[in-house]
């Protein structure tokens, strides 16, 4: 009987063998290159010409997501050094890069909603943008989304725990935690094993009920939601200017004659709108994958996980990282 007469849900594990070889190169060439346009993007946003509700979120929006590159890289690095794997330092930091990680990504889909919001505003409710909508206001909604997506997090930190098991440790420094699979004793010795776990079947259910929920399934709804809603807007605002060109050649003259003005700063306005939702459909995208595998993971159980969660793990790692 072959091995994939076993397999339930899907076969990835030699995708898995093969694609972890390379994600310690992807993920330092996909951090090293978005920390630098994300660096470049604050730079540029945070010039005093630049200044604008927008891009204030879009400058906070950089800064999250070079945050979490530049803690990813060391978390990959270690990830791959077998000597320091098992260690109780690895054990520590894996507890802390999954509530960091998970943190900053969650203050990103958040922003990226704030920003939907904003902008929708902008759109719908242009004489009243300014008052709901003003830099201050900005500056202490991007503050407390901080302060609120890291105390959404805190579950994720106390359902971890550090375990520890016996485990064997060859001359060449590879860690076996079965001892039938190794074949020389002559020089191993005994030593302690630390590895991450849940505290118990309650903080597991808390846990993807904040990650598979919370951290992704909702902000994919609000996103669908309000990239919906951009959508309508900007079809009215076609409407509008179809409706701006209409009437008799005298009309459109003079119409054209005193809102030439505001026409362009509307095609102006448009485009901004459009950019920006691409910005949030690209968000969608790479939230969507990540949110549907969490609750399928829920559903289905272990078997998934071991045979299509944990496998596509990295791959999506480094999909969302940027």
């Amino acid at each position: 009987m072959s091995a994939s007469s076993n397999v339930t849900f899907c076969d990835l594990k030699q995708f898995s063998k093969d694609f972890r070889s390379y994600h310690i190169y992807f993920s330092f060439i996909i951090c090293t290159l978005g920390s630098i346009l994300n660096a470049f993007n604050i730079f540029i946003l945070s010039t005093r010409q630049m200044r604008s509700p927008t891009n204030l979120i879009l400058t906070a929006l950089a800064t999250a997501d070079v945050i979490v590159m530049l803690e990813y890289m060391p978390f990959a690095y270690l990830q791959h050094e077998a000597a320091s794997y098992f260690t109780y330092n690895f054990a520590a930091f894996l507890i802390f890069h999954a509530f960091f990680t998970n943190a900053f990504h969650f203050i990103s889909c958040t922003l990226a909603i704030i920003l939907a919001v904003w902008r929708y505003i902008a759109v719908k409710f242009p004489q009243r943008n300014i008052a709901w909508c003003h830099e201050t206001r900005t500056k202490y909604t991007i503050l407390l989304t901080y302060i609120f997506c890291a105390c959404v997090c805190v579950p994720l930190l106390a359902s971890m725990s550090i375990n520890t098991k016996s485990g064997f440790q060859t001359a060449n420094g590879s860690i076996a935690v079965n001892a039938s699979l190794i074949t020389n004793f002559t020089q191993v010795r005994n030593i302690t094993i630390y590895y991450t776990g849940y505290r118990n079947s309650i903080f597991k259910d808390i846990s993807f009920y904040v990650y598979g929920i919370v951290l992704k399934l909702i902000p994919c709804i609000l996103l669908v939601i309000l990239s919906t809603l951009l959508l309508i807007e900007l079809f009215n605002a076609k409407k509008r200017k179809r409706s701006l060109h209409g009437g008799n050649k005298e009309t459109r003259l003079l119409k054209k004659k005193q809102h030439h003005k505001h026409i362009e700063q509307e095609k102006q306005f448009n485009r901004t709108t459009k950019m920006l939702l691409a910005v949030l459909l690209l968000f969608l995208m790479a939230e969507f994958p990540p949110a549907m595998l969490g609750l399928l993971l829920h559903i289905l159980g272990e078997k998934f996980a071991l045979e299509c969660y944990g496998p596509l793990g990295e791959c999506f790692i480094c999909k969302c990282s940027p």
